[in-house]
């Protein structure tokens, strides 16, 4: 197993996306802590991941909150030796007329997709840059970077930042071996797969909705050692749907 014996932080991994991700990783050996705000749902994650023969834990965690980053690290560098990879997955959406978002959500969207990206990345660096092989990031942006539908304000703005933070970041860690990328997911099916339609499968050049495990892999890829040439990417996941020209008939 290729990530055997590497520490893997994954944010937002009590469901979701972020919750096949850290599944994922598990299965490939590596150590995996699953940070999360919601104690039931992080647990349940660990749980999984034990039933399958691997390696868990859970710290509770509010990536709104620049001490709960930082004491998150800490404990992962206390009881696992270092960190290898983190994953910065959690987020949420508001979606409302810009005439009726509040300050106050503007600023809790914001804070939780965009500003835990830089806090989180900042203090995991700290330790990876003691590792002898570097370590890698991965922030998982959206589709919603590049395109819109309306009283998506909030949120296509925090996807925006982390497109652009990421190769920032990825400038700024070059100097200390770690490499920094980007995932765009596009439809992300986490819900019921199988009501979906004929249509909605058919927008997309792969004639299929996403699945988690379509973003866990491309995390697998862009953390993969032998991958360190590819940083400061953003790898857009999507089936091919921003890209198919739609026409409605006349």
């Amino acid at each position: 197993m290729k990530f055997n014996h590497t520490t893997v932080v994954v944010t937002g991994a009590g469901n979701g996306i972020g919750r096949q991700v850290a599944l994922t990783y598990a299965e490939e050996g590596a150590n995996v802590i699953v940070a999360d705000m919601e104690e039931k749902s992080g647990n349940e994650t660990v749980h999984l991941i034990k039933k399958l023969g691997g390696i868990a834990l859970f710290v509770k965690t509010d990536v709104r909150q620049e001490s709960d980053i930082v004491d998150l690290m800490y404990k992962v560098k206390q009881t696992y030796g270092q960190i290898d990879i983190l994953i910065n997955n959690a987020g949420k959406s508001v979606f409302k007329s810009p005439f009726d978002l509040t300050i106050q959500e503007w600023d809790d969207v914001m804070n939780t997709n965009l500003r835990s990206v830089f806090i989180a990345a900042r203090e995991a660096a700290k330790y990876m840059r003691g590792n002898p092989e570097g370590g890698s990031i991965v922030n998982i942006a959206s589709t919603r970077a590049m395109m819109s539908e309306p009283n998506s304000e909030a949120y296509a703005a925090t996807k925006g930042g982390i497109v652009a933070i990421t190769h920032a970041l990825a400038a700024s860690f070059s100097e200390e071996n770690i490499t920094v990328n980007a995932i765009s997911p596009g439809w992300i099916e986490t819900g019921n797969y199988s009501a979906l339609s004929k249509l909605d499968h058919e927008q997309h050049f792969s004639k299929r909705v996403g699945r988690p495990e379509d973003i866990a892999r491309a995390c697998l890829y862009l953390t993969a050692k032998e991958n360190d040439f590819v940083t400061g990417i953003n790898l857009v996941a999507d089936g091919g749907m921003t890209r198919k020209m739609i026409y409605e008939e006349s």
